[in-house]
């Protein structure tokens, strides 16, 4: 279980600095996001196999080697040993800097009686959330990748706590908003959209008699929970959430976009099966004000700024603190 843990925080970092790639069963088959998520500073993602390894390490040193078998190849066995030590060899100190770093942010937001709110880990859920086209791929990359919602939070509390501690350092005036907005007002204007839900099976048969009863009045979002093989989706009714133009395979999104509010597409045929759609809202494409991006400019320029002073203060708190090291003599 310990090394489950080890492995997961990994796959949240990852998740958290890399491109990400996604099977996405709602259309598009394998959909490639650059979430471009280096820009969110998620400098101190813990691994919590080698800090239970480390404590384990020294509180518990081992006396004799363990023949416990983690596994078989080929009837050569792996012990426990091999995986602890291969463990702490291989990330051991990096992971004990990361833990110095973390302790540092926690002592200096304590000094200044900085506290993590839940609303400030749902502000940087919902950055993280704008690098995808809807709700449902960022659950789907979640899911992908082996994460759970709770897991991401959690990992983001020494960044968010670093973040208050500097954002009141940061000035952001409004000649720099307003030199945001005209150079990428483009990625700021809003696409037209559709708010849709679907139900995916495998055979043009088993679509049109859905179809059929979906006619005669069975309900659409039940249905979807009952026979829809999209298993991203058919918990939540077949939800797909809002979804914009070249997200979806061509056919779903031409059928998608003709529909009004409230109707039901016939059968479309994608790459993944047979689907059958309903479109709830509707939003058209629109150029927004500086006015209604003032705010979220003004925060992701602080964001920005932010960053760039986050290496250069760590880098003094860990020169003005009193640090002892052990991690090279223990995790020889």
């Amino acid at each position: 279980m310990v090394y489950i843990n080890h492995l997961y925080c990994d796959r949240v970092h990852r998740f958290l600095s890399r491109t990400i790639i996604i099977e996405s069963t709602s259309g598009k088959g394998v959909s490639q996001l650059n979430t471009s998520l280096a820009n969110r500073k998620w400098m101190f993602v813990s691994l919590i196999l080698l800090i239970i390894l480390i404590a384990y390490a020294v509180v518990y040193p081992p006396i004799a080697k363990s023949s416990e078998a983690v596994a078989k190849v080929n009837g050569t066995t792996i012990s426990k040993d091999q995986l602890v030590k291969t463990a702490l060899a291989g990330t051991g100190q990096q992971t004990v800097q990361r833990m110095i770093e973390q302790e540092l942010i926690r002592q200096e937001a304590d000094k200044a009686g900085i506290q993590i709110q839940d609303a400030d880990i749902e502000k940087e859920i919902g950055k993280l959330k704008q690098n995808f086209p809807s709700d449902n791929e960022f659950n789907q990359a979640l899911e992908a990748n082996g994460l759970t919602l709770d897991g991401i939070k959690e990992e983001m509390k020494p960044q968010v706590m670093m973040n208050k501690l500097l954002e009141k350092e940061v000035t952001v005036t409004d000649d720099e908003i307003k030199q945001y907005y005209d150079k990428n007002l483009d990625s700021l204007k809003t696409q037209e959209q559709v708010k849709a839900s679907h139900i995916l099976v495998a055979t043009k048969e088993e679509a049109d008699a859905i179809l059929a009863d979906l006619k005669k009045g069975a309900d659409f979002a039940k249905t979807a929970q009952e026979k829809s093989q999209d298993t991203g989706t058919n918990s939540k009714g077949g939800d797909l959430d809002f979804i914009s133009r070249g997200v979806m395979e061509s056919s779903f999104e031409t059928a998608a976009f003709a529909l009004k509010p409230g109707e039901i597409s016939d059968v479309v045929q994608t790459s993944n099966g047979f689907h059958i759609i309903k479109v709830t809202d509707h939003k058209d494409a629109a150029t927004p004000t500086l006015d209604e991006k003032k705010t979220e400019i003004h925060d992701i320029l602080a964001d920005e700024k932010v960053q760039t002073m986050s290496a250069a203060w760590l880098q003094q708190k860990k020169s003005e603190a009193k640090i002892e090291d052990y991690s090279a003599s223990v995790l020889k």
